[in-house]
């Protein structure tokens, strides 16, 4: 634990917010994707976004959640606070180096290239710097002074609107309280939600019930739901999973952006997301420790027992069982090492999601058809074939021969055949 980078997260929120509308097709910026990314290169000890918060009402719940202390500065008081945002940022960052030895990592959220000044006098106080921008409005002067910079469009997690389904962004400048965007996900906040536990638990067991039982037609309706319909264990375990009754009520699709990033991806798809981003993040083997780890940076609730395992052992064991981990003798007793079988190609993936639509009486509709792809391979990501999107992947595959792809004016969606 002594070896961890401490990091801490300054938000020039509104450089972000608006990058995000303007240049990624009015989409509404979250922050769950840059939290994710972080936890993998260490524990973050401060979260700080800087803003006139009256510009973004909507957005102050999603940041809360995310535990970002959010830091108010009122643009409203004449010509002499445009900066104000910017200059407290600074000084709240300079100060903190001096005063707070332990933290080794500062992550400067900002395309700006006013901040370069500040990026280099932090490496001259010897703390490494990360930045994070949207790609189009960041200033190329920025990117290099950092010793690592994420995009915020390229990072897991975001799906960038296709340019010729994207909504047309606001012009540059223009702030408002609401949006048609903020409108949406304000209704869509007010939906029912499913618990975390319950939806992986279903997960958990219906990759034991597909491992162990013979080809079994797909469900239609499977791609549509976030987490599927709960099924017993057909092998014995060290302590099953529970199983709700066949008439469960039916799992809202609808539900709070906020949670959803967490809530309807399947256990076994975490683990391999975050074993992927270690492997991509360090330059040595990932042991089950810091594995575990760093799944409780993203979910402090995260418990292997939640899922029917006594210990995370077992856990990993149940995972390589099944070919989503490998796993090697570690530098301990009881902490192996763990890792992702060998990927294909992109070729490979094509044929992958060909087989997926295949089983699904060959055509599914585009909507949800990641998640079945990912019930295959969970470490799937097209951001990781150099995709900026599911549907570019599609596209490609199409372009490949492997795949079908037309728009269905009745399902208000693509459908993808093979």
């Amino acid at each position: 634990m002594d070896l961890e980078e401490r990091l801490a997260v300054f938000i020039d929120y509104e450089n972000l917010a608006l990058g995000a509308r303007e240049h990624l097709g009015g989409m509404q910026f979250d922050f769950g994707p840059i939290a994710d990314a972080l936890a993998v290169r260490g524990r973050v000890v401060a979260r700080r976004a800087y803003a006139d918060w009256s510009y973004f009402d909507e957005d102050r719940r999603m940041l809360t959640r995310h535990q970002v202390e959010l830091i108010e500065m009122t643009q409203r008081m004449g010509a002499s606070r445009k900066n104000a945002a910017d200059i407290k940022m600074v000084v709240d960052a300079i100060e903190m180096a001096f005063e707070r030895d332990y933290i080794s990592t500062f992550v400067m959220c900002t395309g700006d290239s006013d901040f370069s000044p500040l990026v280099h006098k932090l490496r001259e106080l010897n703390k490494r710097v990360i930045g994070v921008g949207v790609e189009k409005s960041t200033s190329r002067l920025l990117p290099a002074a950092c010793d690592e910079f994420l995009f915020y469009d390229r990072l897991e997690g975001v799906e960038v609107p296709d340019e010729d389904q994207g909504a047309p962004a606001p012009k540059r400048g223009a702030r408002t309280r609401k949006s048609g965007t903020t409108t949406e996900r304000a209704t869509a906040q007010k939906a029912p939600t499913t618990s975390r536990r319950t939806k992986a638990a279903e997960a958990v067991a219906e990759a034991v019930a597909e491992a162990t039982s013979p080809e079994a037609p797909a469900e239609p309706e499977a791609e549509a739901r976030p987490a599927t319909r709960r099924r017993r264990k057909a092998e014995p375990a060290p302590a099953p999973v529970e199983v709700a009754p066949e008439n469960e009520p039916h799992i809202d699709v609808e539900q709070d952006e906020d949670a959803s990033a967490s809530n309807d991806v399947p256990m076994e798809v975490r683990v391999a997301q975050t074993l992927a981003d270690l492997q991509s993040s360090t330059s040595g083997a990932v042991t089950a420790s810091a594995l575990k780890r760093t799944l409780l940076r993203k979910d402090a609730t995260f418990s292997e027992s939640d899922y029917g395992f006594r210990t995370f052992g077992e856990f990993l064991r149940f995972l390589a069982d099944r070919g989503f981990v490998e796993l090697a003798t570690g530098p301990s007793a009881g902490d192996p090492e763990v890792s992702l079988p060998e990927q294909g190609d992109t070729d490979a993936a094509f044929v992958l999601l060909k087989n997926v639509v295949q089983e699904s009486n060959g055509s599914a509709a585009l909507s949800g058809l990641k998640n079945a792809v990912r019930k295959k391979r969970p470490d799937f990501s097209e951001k990781a074939l150099g995709f900026r999107g599911f549907l570019q992947f599609a596209k490609a595959a199409e372009a490949a021969g492997t795949v079908s792809l037309a728009w269905d004016d009745d399902a208000d969606d693509y459908l993808v055949t093979a």
